[in-house]
């Protein structure tokens, strides 16, 4: 099976100012294609050549999973964006987010300060565990809840370096607080509403 590169539903401009074109020039076009080659290359000639992304995820190893891993976090990724965002849950969603976190502004909050927290480069993901509580968990490298099994995904955000350097530089904890107004909030219910 050929891996590819997703197509965005969204022009590369369309994020800016909080993500600009040159770093989605940079971070999809780039890093991320980057992977999708890796990940053709080191298939080529396995048990995993024919295999769906999700199970190399699962069951891979080394340079393998590396590659694997980050193809299926960037999708999920650029997947929950839109530059006409849900700017705030509702529904379930939204009372499993009060219930746990007692707010939106205590979960990004807590959230934020994961992301801030992770020491190198990984991603933060928002999960819910398989008796319906919502955590926050940090995963290093190409980690996610998919590959540690931790629960089902419904939002990251990418502390790589490329994922915000062009813009802010070293200034993580303000891509952060910008990030929130281009999550599309109704991707991340239909996660949790599906799951």
């Amino acid at each position: 099976m050929k891996h590819e590169l997703p197509q965005l539903k969204y022009a590369l401009d369309a994020l800016a100012p909080v993500i600009s074109k040159e770093t989605m020039e940079y971070h999809w076009g780039k890093h991320f294609q980057a992977y999708v080659n890796n990940l053709n290359n080191l298939v080529a000639g396995t048990k995993f050549e024919s295999a769906s992304l999700e199970r190399i995820v699962r069951e891979s190893s080394g340079a393998l999973f590396n590659n694997a891993g980050q193809v299926w976090n960037h999708t999920f990724y650029f997947d929950s964006f839109s530059s006409n965002s849900k700017k705030a849950p509702e529904g379930k969603l939204s009372e499993a987010i009060n219930k746990q976190f007692d707010s939106l502004d205590g979960f990004k909050e807590q959230f934020n300060k994961a992301a801030i927290g992770l020491f190198g480069s990984g991603w933060v993901w928002l999960v819910k565990k398989d008796d319906g509580a919502l955590v926050i968990t940090q995963e290093a490298n190409a980690g996610s809840p998919l590959h540690s099994g931790s629960g089902i995904a419904l939002l990251t955000v990418d502390v790589w370096e490329h994922a915000y350097y062009i813009d802010y530089r070293n200034r993580r904890a303000d891509h952060l607080i910008s990030w929130w107004s281009v999550i599309d909030w109704a991707v991340v219910e239909r996660r949790y509403n599906n799951m």
